[in-house]
C-alpha cells in the first residue's frame, strides 16, 4: 500500500508548524529541568535501550544520543552542541548535523512502520538514500529543535522529510528514504 502526503513543503509549510512542536519540546525539557529527572522515555529508550549506534544510542558514552519523541505525526527532539562537535569558530560540523538527522529520520521511519503495522518492537531500518542542505551556519552550543515527518510509505520503504531549527531559524533540512531490513542483513538486530 503506498500512502503519499501531498502538498507539504519542508521548507515552508514544515517550518511554519515549527513554532508548536518547538514549544512542546520545550516545555517538556523546562519540566525535565525542573524536576531534576526524565519523565517521558525517548523512542530510542523504549525501543532500542542497548544500542552503540553514534547518533541515537543509548548506551554509546561517546556518541551523540539523541532522544526523539513521537509527537502527533511527527517525531521531535532537542539536542545542544557542545565544544567538540565545531567545524569553525563558533559553528557546529556539518556531519555532526548530517547524522542528527540521519538517526533521528531513521526513529522517524521506524516509528510510522511499527504504527502501520501495529508493531511491539521497532524493526531495524537503515538509510537507503539521503539528501541534506545546509541552509545557514548553525552555532555552536545553541539547542537545535529537530523535526521529521513521513511523506510517504510504500511497504518496508518510508520517505521522511526533516529539519534543524535553532532559535526559530532553520539552519538545514533533510529528504531520506528508509528502509526496515530482513533476517539476514547486519543491521536487523541493530535496536537490541
Amino acid at each position: 500500500m503506498n500512502e503519499k502526503r501531498s502538498g507539504w513543503d519542508c521548507e515552508s509549510t514544515f517550518h511554519q508548524d515549527s513554532v508548536t512542536a518547538s514549544q512542546q519540546v520545550k516545555a517538556y525539557s523546562e519540566l525535565l529541568l525542573r524536576t531534576g529527572r526524565r519523565i517521558m522515555k525517548s523512542l530510542q529508550e523504549m525501543y532500542a535501550p542497548n544500542s552503540f549506534c553514534f547518533g541515537c544510542g543509548p548506551k554509546n558514552p561517546l556518541g551523540l544520543r539523541i532522544r526523539s519523541f513521537a509527537v502527533g505525526d511527527e517525531v521531535v527532539a532537542e539536542w545542544k552542541s557542545e565544544p567538540q562537535h565545531v567545524a569553525f569558530a563558533g559553528f557546529v560540523n556539518g556531519g555532526i548535523l548530517s547524522t542528527l538527522l540521519d538517526c533521528h529520520g531513521n526513529w522517524t521511519a521506524a516509528y510510522t512502520l511499527m504504527r502501520k503495522s501495529r508493531m511491539d518492537s521497532s524493526p531495524g531500518t537503515v538509510t537507503s538514500s539521503y539528501e541534506v542542505k545546509f541552509l545557514h551556519p548553525t552555532r555552536i552550543s545553541k539547542t537545535m529543535h529537530i523535526r521529521a515527518r513521513t511523506t510517504s510509505t510504500e511497504g518496508n520503504r518510508v520517505t521522511v522529510e526533516g529539519l534543524i531549527d535553532v532559535e526559530g531559524k532553520m539552519t538545514a533540512s533533510m529528504k531520506g528514504t528508509f528502509v526496515a531490513v530482513k533476517k539476514g542483513h547486519p543491521a536487523f538486530h541493530r535496536w537490541e
